[in-house]
Parts: structure tokens; sequence; C-alpha cells
């Protein structure tokens, strides 16, 4: 098992933004700890018991697959760089596997093992790991934040005062989308972009709609250091990467540079795709999108996700962790599939949770620059796919709606535009 370490300019960023937060939560003063809220707390949503398996037969999963495996050969040969794809049915890894090329200077092919960022796709592990120390009861899901972070406080004082861990998790802190997301991109560290949501502007009350954050939903890995005195990024690390097998999985740019293979992030030029250094904007909200991985990794995390690891995630924790907390409508628009698939969709705690033509589907989606994932799983089929690639082309993201239809057997349609898209 090859555990990267923390780089030192990370290990740095982290004990400054926890002496921001968590650290002052060592010796919180007996007023502000005890202080009683001005309202009741909200419950935090109970976990259903989740509906009763009913998995697909192989034969159609491999059909699916086989198409997937087809059009994202077609994919590459429209120009696209790199890109890698798993499929997991049950315990079996249908396919794991690569096809274009990293960038890199050697030209290597991309294969399962090639390691890409994943983006957003970090933030399931967050909330995943925050389950894990809720069962461990080191931490509740309907703790207050300001009982480990006794000096965060929003606008809305009051209402701040109600935000729990869950919140954090679900987005449902009240803050404008994406709140200082320009201000990452323009190198402002996350220290000091946390100790400024105080005088951010609000969209709601706390507790009241979504809205997706970055910086704001990296005030978890504030809470993990609070209550277990160790980095996120460590426990992360040794819960969920050690014991899943995501040897090729690290933290930060300097994990991704030092990985055996991996792919290069392209942006779009005058001459097609180019190849630039990954940015370290991003990585600085580890919680949020820290994480890289190869598809060989994430075809665990699919498997461990849809229940087949309860040596490591519990029946209990999966539940509770895919069950919808907040609505989120800007989600039934957009892209084709979107439009036409989704009756309805929610946020749960780290995980985007869709009605998919009566289906539940767990799913995220992530892009930095140069970068682009997407996984989603069908748990009432047994299903998964994990799509990854290292440009900003749209093509791949076809790939996921396009298996969702073949397993669920609705009709035909083109997803992956292999005329028109770009």
């Amino acid at each position: 098992m090859r555990l990267r370490k923390l780089s030192a300019a990370l290990c740095s960023a982290l004990l400054i933004g926890v002496g921001g937060f968590a650290a002052a939560s060592s010796a919180p003063s007996t007023a502000t700890a005890n202080r009683p809220a001005s309202a009741p707390m909200q419950a935090a949503p109970a976990a259903s018991a989740p509906a009763p398996r009913e998995p697909v037969d192989a034969a159609r999963v491999d059909a699916a697959t086989a198409e997937i495996d087809a059009l994202a050969s077609a994919i590459i040969a429209r120009g696209v760089p790199g890109l890698a794809v798993a499929v997991v049915h049950g315990e079996r890894v249908v396919l794991a596997r690569g096809y274009g090329r990293t960038g890199g200077r050697e030209g290597e092919r991309v294969d399962a093992d090639t390691v890409f960022r994943i983006a957003s796709l970090s933030k399931g592990f967050a909330g995943t790991l925050a389950g894990q120390l809720v069962e461990d009861g080191a931490l509740r899901w309907d703790m207050p934040l300001n009982q480990q972070l006794p000096t965060f406080q929003l606008a809305d004082a009051a209402g701040s005062a109600q935000l729990t861990v869950r919140d954090v998790l679900a987005h449902r802190m009240g803050l404008k989308f994406h709140t200082f997301d320009r201000d990452l991109e323009g190198d402002t560290p996350y220290p000091l972009l946390a100790a400024r949501l105080g005088s951010a502007p609000l969209l709601c009350a706390p507790r009241e709609c979504f809205g997706y954050q970055n910086v704001a939903f990296s005030l978890i890995g504030d809470v993990v250091f609070a209550v277990t005195g160790d980095f996120y990024t460590r426990l992360v690390e040794k819960r969920l990467f050690a014991p899943l097998g995501m040897e090729n999985a690290t933290f930060g740019r300097d994990g991704l540079e030092s990985s055996r293979r991996w792919a290069r992030p392209h942006v779009r030029s005058g001459r097609g795709w180019t190849a630039v250094r990954p940015r370290e904007n991003y990585y600085r909200v580890p919680p949020a999108a820290g994480i890289n991985a190869s598809v060989a990794d994430m075809a665990r995390w699919a498997t461990a996700q849809l229940g087949h690891r309860p040596d490591v995630l519990s029946p209990s924790l999966l539940a509770d962790l895919h069950a919808p907390v907040v609505r989120t409508p800007d989600q039934l628009g957009g892209s084709p599939w979107r439009r036409t698939r989704l009756r309805n969709a929610h946020y749960a705690s780290g995980w985007r949770v869709f009605d998919y033509s009566g289906e539940t589907a767990v799913y995220h989606a992530g892009a930095v620059q140069g970068y682009r994932a997407m996984i989603g799983l069908l748990p009432r089929r047994d299903v998964g796919i994990v799509v990854l690639w290292n440009s900003e082309s749209a093509l791949p993201s076809g790939l996921m709606p396009t298996f969702f239809d073949r397993i669920l057997e609705l009709p035909e349609q083109r997803w992956v535009d292999l005329v028109n898209g770009r």
C-alpha cells in the first residue's frame, strides 16, 4: 500500500486553517460552547431503509458495458485526449479501462491505474469519513458547528448558531452558490476565506435552502481535526484509502505529480487540446476537491458505496449518507439527460440523489481546470459507473446516462453526440 505523505505546503495550510477555527475549540469559553440555541434545532433526517435490492442480470450489464466501451473508444477518436471508465456490478468489476493518452512527454497510454484529479467527487469521501466518526461517537450529525468551531459565525448570527455538521455536508448553510470560489481560484488561502465567511452575503436563512459550496464545505476538515486531533487527509488515507485498497489515491498536486502514471490536464487552444500543469487552488480545500485517484481505485470506491465492503462501510452508514437532505431544483435543467430523465433532485451528505425516471441514483460530478469526473450508482440495481477524463470536453458526460438507460431499459436517446459534440 502506497500512502503519500502530505506536502509541507498542504500541512502548513491545514495548520493555519485549523488554527483559525478548530484550534480555538480546544478551550472554548463556556458562554460560547454552551450558549442556548435561539430556536429548536431541526432534527437531521432519519435514514430510511433502502429499497429491496433487485439486481439486474449480468447479461444486461455486460451488454450495456460493451456499448460504453465502444463509445469511449469513439470519443477518443473524436480527439478527446484521455479517458478512463469503470463499471461495477455487485462485487464484480465488469470494466476498468483507460483510453487515449495521458499527455505526458512520453505519451503514455491511459490505463486503469492512471491517476486523475477527481475534483468534487472528493465530497463523497468527506461525508463518508464524517459518517464513520458519527458511528464512532466522536461526532453527531446534529452537532452544532460552533460547538467545535466557536469563532465561526455567518452574517445571520442567530441562524448560524443553528448550523450543524449535516448542514455543512449538505450545502445547507444559506450562503450564495460558490461563495469565495473566485477568490480561491485567485490563490487566496483557504484559512483567510474561511475567516471571511462571516461577511459573506446570504442566499437565504441558514438551513433554509441549498447553495453549493467549496470553501464552506471544507469546514468539515476543521471539525474533523477538532474532534480527533488528526488531519482530515490523514484520516481519509487511514480509514478509506488503505482498507479499500485504493493504492493510487492521494491528496494534492504533489501527490498527483509523484504518481507512477498520471493524466495531464488539457485545455482548449487554437491547436485543439493543450496539456498544462495542474493548478493548485482547489487542492487547498481537500474535503471539497483534494483527491486524486485512478479508475481502478474508484471502482473499489463504487463497490464499497454499493454496500459490498461492510467491514469498512456499514449498511446503516450508507443508508444515512445517501438519505436526501435538501432539494436541489437547479439540477433539473442544464444538460439534455437531466431535463429528460430527472424527476427530482436532492443533496445528501456529500452525495447527490436523483430520481432518474423513477429509479434512485446516487451521483456526483466534478470539474476543475483540465479535468472532469462523474460517478453514478443505482443501488437497487447494484450497479455503478465511474468516468474520469483529462480535458474539458462534454462528450464523456453522456456515458453515465447512456449506461443508466440501458440498465433500466429506457427508450434510447443519444446522450453522446459524436457528430456535433465537443
